[in-house]
């Protein structure tokens, strides 16, 4: 009996190493056109068979996007292979995004904003709307308006607003009522948080928040609740800050497609808002609410900043807490805000930026405002590169050279590639990570309830990236160590890098994989209506100095100032 379960351990064990000898097998064959096709079938028919020993059920349409995607995944691993690695080069399992020997800055105290004096309220609801966080600060302090009045000012252009642009998951308003009259006897009794003070904000609908659903945007997940504060919810409460509303993302944090609809552009209701931020930026954009926060993995914070043409942040890894919001990528997930100029995104990093218990990722390092800057005294590089090239919004992006130099700026050549350094390829790290996190709803079939059911959407990118092994996952953090080190050693050099936000191979990626910060901003307006952007790299845990640079420009230029012509109409 016992030799009988041995052969048959034996015939299961086999079964198992078929697949995996064939794919080793197709990988050394010819380049030749005959010997890839024959390659890609052998990967194609092996993976039906690897998939018996995972307990993994998929229907035939399902198989085939899969086997669609294997191909690219076998490219992506000879790339990988090619690279070269010395033994000595460490895996980035517990990713830290500090090169060798990086300085990180010392933790400093909360900064103490001034609140201007001697503003009026306006008698129009848009210029009301659209005010900056300093000055709808400065009303409340003065009585101008009490914080309940501006919380329901705010939750009133929400339901007014929401059915043009689809940006609202849930309303916290019966929390926020509550909360905005707590404010309003705290600083009768001149108990005073500070600059945010009585601000209402909205929140991507991946933080969890007790009493209201959490919904990460998914069919799949909309009526889950969760009994937990999100950290960065508690940082802004704490102070001061009213949430008001729960916004939407793309599901699962991928593009503007949520389980109820597609978010729009405030500039032109004919485009989604990009995402997967997606109501965070537009409410903001269309002066429904001061500032949001969102999250940004991929371009999840610059892409739907540059649609909707707010200026978005997206800190330094490990800068801002993670505590309660859905994970996609432990190792990419970053949080910041999205508001109408850089200042405010100052004020609001200020405040959730620093040490949560609940989150070990974090890295307490100091943030210091320089206020107003000589772009002069600053070095600053430019992507020369991408900005020499011919695209769609080009001619936005050379006139913010130009007006750079006219503002004082010396700007100096730097190209950001590392051509030698396989960026891409390495992209399946986020989605091993994204189909780990959503191992579940991978298993559970449940991933038919996701709107977007294509190649490149989420369900089967979960699907596909099962067969991404983990060797070839510890090689790609093992190139990711070596992307940092380079990305570090030419952004030290600068004090800020200027790069068209999109334009220019992998930079995002690149970045969101190094863990730099950014700032978006508006840079002008498309003949469509839509805003155009551009970005302002900076050192890791340096926002201070893009924040300060960024509001320079926007002085200078005053794009950020205006607004969409459909909400600032009169009632």
């Amino acid at each position: 009996m016992h030799s009988v379960r041995l052969i048959t351990r034996w015939i299961q064990t086999l079964s198992l190493l078929v697949p995996v000898i064939l794919i080793a097998a197709s990988c050394g064959k010819s380049d030749s056109k005959t010997g890839e096709e024959s390659e890609v079938k052998v990967v194609i028919d092996s993976t039906y068979h690897a998939m018996n020993p995972m307990d993994l059920q998929f229907d035939s349409v399902e198989q085939a996007m899969i086997d669609s995607g294997m191909a690219d995944l076998v490219d992506a691993y000879r790339e990988i292979r090619a690279y070269g690695l010395p033994n000595s080069t460490p895996p980035a399992i517990q990713f830290n995004p500090l090169p060798y020997g990086f300085q990180i800055p010392g933790p400093t105290e909360r900064i103490e904003w001034d609140i201007p004096e001697g503003i009026s309220r306006p008698t129009w609801e848009a210029d009301l709307a659209f005010m900056s966080i300093p000055e709808l600060a400065s009303l409340i302090h003065s009585g101008e308006i009490s914080c309940l009045a501006l919380t329901e000012f705010y939750l009133n252009r929400l339901k007014k607003h929401d059915p043009q642009l689809h940006c609202v998951v849930t309303l916290t308003e019966e929390y926020a009522i509550e909360q905005a009259r707590k404010m309003d006897v705290e600083l009768a009794a001149g108990q005073d948080r500070g600059m945010l003070h009585g601000i209402p904000f909205g929140a991507k609908d991946l933080f969890s928040f007790p009493g209201y659903p959490t919904t990460w945007g998914a069919g799949a997940y909309r009526e889950q609740e969760l009994n937990e504060t999100a950290g960065i919810i508690q940082k802004l409460e704490d102070a001061g800050a009213i949430l008001v509303v729960k916004t939407t993302l793309g599901a699962l944090a991928m593009g503007d497609v949520w389980f109820a609809d597609t978010t729009l552009n405030p500039w032109n209701l004919e485009e989604g808002s990009s995402g997967s931020s997606a109501g965070s930026a537009s409410a903001t954009a269309a002066g429904l609410l001061p500032f949001a926060i969102g999250t940004e993995t991929w371009g999840s914070i610059v892409s739907p900043a540059t649609r909707c043409g707010t200026t978005g942040l997206r800190p330094t890894y490990g800068r801002v807490t993670r505590s309660g919001a859905m994970a996609l990528s432990w190792s990419m997930d970053k949080v910041g805000p999205l508001c109408r100029s850089a200042m405010d995104c100052a004020i609001v990093f200020d405040a959730i930026r620093g040490p949560d218990p609940a989150d070990k990722t974090l890295i307490d390092a100091g943030f210091t405002w320089p206020g107003e800057v000589d772009l002069s005294e600053l070095k600053i590089g430019y992507f020369e590169r991408a900005f020499d090239a011919e695209y769609a919004v080009s001619r936005f992006d050379k006139q913010t050279l130009r007006v750079l130099r006219r503002m004082g700026a010396e700007l100096i050549p730097v190209n950001l590639e590392n051509p030698e350094i396989p960026t891409h390829a390495i992209s399946f790290i986020l989605e091993v990570e994204a189909a780990a996190a959503f191992d579940e709803l991978t298993r559970s079939d449940r991933d038919t309830f996701l709107v977007r059911q294509h190649r490149y959407a989420w369900p089967n990118l979960f699907r596909t990236a099962r067969y991404i092994t983990a060797v070839e996952y510890i090689q790609a953090m093992r190139i990711r160590h070596d992307l940092i080190e380079a990305y570090h050693q030419k952004m030290k050099e600068f004090d800020v890098v200027v790069t068209p936000s999109f334009q220019g191979g992998d930079q995002v990626l690149a970045t969101n994989l190094t863990g730099h910060p950014v700032v978006v901003v508006p840079n002008g307006f498309k003949q469509s209506g839509s805003p155009t952007s551009i970005s302002f790299l900076g050192n890791l845990f340096d926002e201070g100095t893009i924040l300060a640079v960024a509001a320079a420009y926007q002085e200078a230029t005053g794009f950020h100032k205006k607004r969409p012509e459909l909400f600032v109409r009169p009632n």
